[in-house]
């Protein structure tokens, strides 16, 4: 290592950080991979080494990262809105616009969107928005959902359970 402070955030994170996904044995002898910087599709460690990212963060930073026209959108409505939920009958006007923008782009008759903060929590809506259908139909025992094994579908309980992933 070239960059003291590398050392010193691998530090942190064996003293405070709990990371998904990761052998923690592992992890406190080799420390994490520290990202300090992004830009386009690239990434940049804490030790300068370029990356690209073709992970896109986590599959969540499709258009490239450090966009100006971005930055300025969310700039712009963190000064006016800068968070509500859409609980409780409630809904704000991006949230709006959004779904409306969705729902032109989508197949004809699929008109409505529900907004997730996650894949993870998308796969559990989903899975939970099938099984309330089903018991509106009259078959609440319809429960079996089919996935692909070792598939991934994100890492809460419900959304871990339909990979069938082993521990």
């Amino acid at each position: 290592m070239h960059n003291p402070k590398t050392a010193q955030w691998q530090a942190m994170s064996r003293a405070h950080h709990l990371a998904p996904f990761s052998d923690y044995k592992q992890l406190a002898e080799k420390g994490p991979r520290i990202i300090t910087e992004a830009k386009g599709v690239y990434l940049w460690d804490s030790e300068g080494h370029k990356i690209l990212d073709g992970m896109a963060g986590l599959w969540c930073v499709a258009v490239g990262y450090g966009r100006e026209e971005l930055v300025e959108a969310a700039a712009t409505q963190m000064r006016q809105l800068p968070f509500y939920n859409t609980f409780f009958q409630t809904a704000h006007p991006p949230v709006l616009e959004l779904a409306q923008a969705i729902a032109e782009l989508a197949p004809e008759g699929m008109n409505h969107v529900f907004f997730t903060g996650s894949g993870s929590e998308g796969n559990d809506t989903m899975l939970r928005l099938v099984r309330h259908y089903w018991a509106c139909r009259g078959k609440p025992s319809k429960k079996v959902i089919i996935a692909r094994e070792n598939g991934y579908h994100g890492s809460t309980v419900a959304g871990a359970s339909l990979g069938g992933m082993k521990g």
